[in-house]
């Protein structure tokens, strides 16, 4: 469950918060006046995004590391795809909200973001993108060409993103490709290859999405459905706990065939064991999270929904002993 301090502001609670972030959160209490509705734009306010994308980078260097051997160089790759993440998210959110102005401005929970609520202007918002995304190129740079040319291939399903939901109903579909791609660069920028081991752990990481993701659409159905927004929440209905139960299963397997073909040839039983406990311990989680799931309570979906930053730690968590031993 999220902390206290974690709660969303009311609507209009104060000038220039966003209704879904937390309460008292830095980008307000701290940021320069000037730069805050840029650092709202980037959901700074909000970082469980940042670590939802961050968390499949981490997964990819560790099992590439825990298959090859740990260098000194993955300490930058670790560090990199932390700064990336928090740019390329950003970016990303700031995208999603130039082309989804209209709709957020329909939706009770999303009128308050800076473009819609006038704190931003579209022109603004392009420019401020672009400077993210220069920065984040800079990091990609610093990696393998590999690394590169995959980090450059991910921008087409970033921007496919934000159009998903006005054309299919799998939209968690779209955020699950592009936010799971760091599991392949990353294992990339350590291994200079892309194998089935990389492959697999990405299609858990696209599991691991449409699980939470639905999770969180369910925030907006009711809006979603008033100015025809689609999403798996709104198909799924009220069968959400069935789909969410074959997506946990899916989350599972595909990592736990992940870590057997990276390191099963390789790797003794005490590493093999620790680096199965990943995926495992994701599972106990994500059930621990549909035990609690209403999914008619707003505010229970989002605290949910936060609690996947615990769930992709752990797995990140035993990847990295697996590594390091």
């Amino acid at each position: 469950m999220s902390a206290p301090d974690e709660t969303p502001e009311p609507e209009g609670a104060a000038a220039g918060t966003v209704a879904d972030a937390m309460r008292g959160n830095w980008v307000d209490r701290l940021a320069p006046g000037f730069a805050r509705p840029y650092l709202r734009l980037s959901r700074a306010d909000r970082p469980i995004g940042t670590w939802l994308l961050l968390i499949p980078c981490w997964w990819g260097v560790a099992l590439a590391a825990a298959q090859d051997g740990w260098r000194l160089w993955d300490a930058w790759i670790w560090l990199g795809c932390a700064l990336g993440a928090w740019l390329m998210r950003g970016a990303g959110c700031t995208w999603n909200d130039i082309t989804d102005r209209d709709f957020d401005a329909a939706v009770a929970r999303t009128r308050s973001r800076p473009i819609p609520s006038g704190q931003v202007s579209v022109r603004q918002a392009v420019i401020w993108m672009a400077a993210q995304m220069a920065a984040a190129g800079l990091i990609l740079l610093s990696y393998n060409g590999l690394a590169v040319a995959l980090g450059l291939s991910s921008l087409g399903l970033v921007a496919i993103y934000p159009y998903a939901k006005r054309f299919t109903w799998w939209p968690q579909l779209f955020l699950g490709l592009a936010f799971n791609w760091g599991a392949i660069l990353a294992y990339a920028a350590h291994a200079g290859r892309v194998d089935g081991a990389a492959v697999l752990l990405y299609a858990a990481g696209i599991a691991w999405t449409l699980f939470y993701d639905t999770i969180y659409a369910h925030q907006d159905k009711e809006d979603d459905v008033l100015i025809g927004v689609k999403s798996t929440a709104r198909l799924f209905g009220a069968a959400t706990g069935r789909w969410l139960a074959r997506f946990l299963v899916a989350t599972v397997g595909l990592m736990t065939l992940a870590v057997l073909v990276a390191l099963l040839p390789v790797a003794g039983p005490l590493k093999l064991g620790l680096a199965l406990l990943a995926p495992w311990a994701m599972g106990w989680h994500l059930l621990w999270q549909m035990n609690r799931l209403d999914i008619d309570d707003p505010a229970n979906c989002l605290r949910l929904f936060r609690s996947n930053r615990d769930t992709g730690l752990l797995a990140a968590l035993f990847l990295a002993a697996a590594a390091f031993l």
